[in-house]
């Protein structure tokens, strides 16, 4: 009995390389690409760098430290926010009104940047625009539908590996940020992060499946008769 558990359970367990057979290339795919968005869109460069952003356009320091205690704010409401609607409304639905959302606050971002507006709240307000858009949608949701598009086999490993590749990103984007920014500018910068931004949504259209009502073996099964 006991080496009856052992073949099962080993049976159950998947392998890196069985995420590259036909018909999961794709899932994979889909999941390494919202792990590495999630990040190299820019939601670290304003939480991490907020401060200095701030700072670097005139605002003073208490001010700015106040400024990003509403983003953490802002960014955990809208969190919540997400896990309320990610049922009614639908994964790929929150994703791509969230990343167009994304998109514009970070088209905004760099034109206050490019004409220097510190002025009022415009900024701000863009930032946090930013932080909500993500928080309600490329925040929690990308890692619902990793563990949805994946058969129960291989889903652990699809998580671990999707999860090294978002750490990749948020390493790149922790590096580079403080560069682009001192070369190029913030206006540029933002831009950057909104290019990709526009990538995504592009690619959620055409490539994110809808899994909302949806039972995990239907979900297997259209990966599983995908060709990658």
């Amino acid at each position: 009995m006991l080496q009856e558990i052992k073949v099962a359970l080993a049976q159950e367990t998947g392998t890196i390389r069985e995420l590259f057979k036909p018909g999961l290339r794709m899932a994979l795919g889909v999941g390494v690409v919202l792990a590495l968005f999630s990040q190299i869109t820019g939601i670290n460069a304003i939480i991490y760098y907020a401060p200095e952003i701030f700072k670097s356009i005139g605002f003073a320091t208490e001010s700015a430290f106040t400024q990003t205690l509403f983003i953490g704010l802002v960014n955990t409401i809208f969190t919540f926010v997400a896990l309320w609607l990610i049922d009614r409304a639908g994964r790929r639905a929150l994703l791509l009104w969230g990343v167009g959302g994304m998109a514009f606050c970070l088209l905004a971002v760099g034109i206050c940047f490019y004409f220097s507006i510190t002025e009022g709240p415009w900024l701000l307000i863009f930032i946090l625009g930013f932080i909500a858009c993500f928080a309600s949608s490329l925040g929690p949701i990308p890692w619902v539908i990793i563990s949805e598009i994946f058969p129960t086999k291989t889903r652990g490993v699809a998580m671990s590996f999707c999860t090294v590749v978002l750490w990749i990103g948020v390493v790149l984007i922790t590096q580079l940020t403080p560069m682009l920014l001192e070369s190029i500018g913030g206006a540029f910068t933002f831009w950057v992060f909104m290019i990709n931004a526009l990538f995504l949504l592009f690619f959620t259209w055409r490539m994110i499946p809808e899994t909302k009502q949806r039972t995990l073996e239907e979900i297997e099964l259209s990966w599983l008769h995908k060709r990658g």
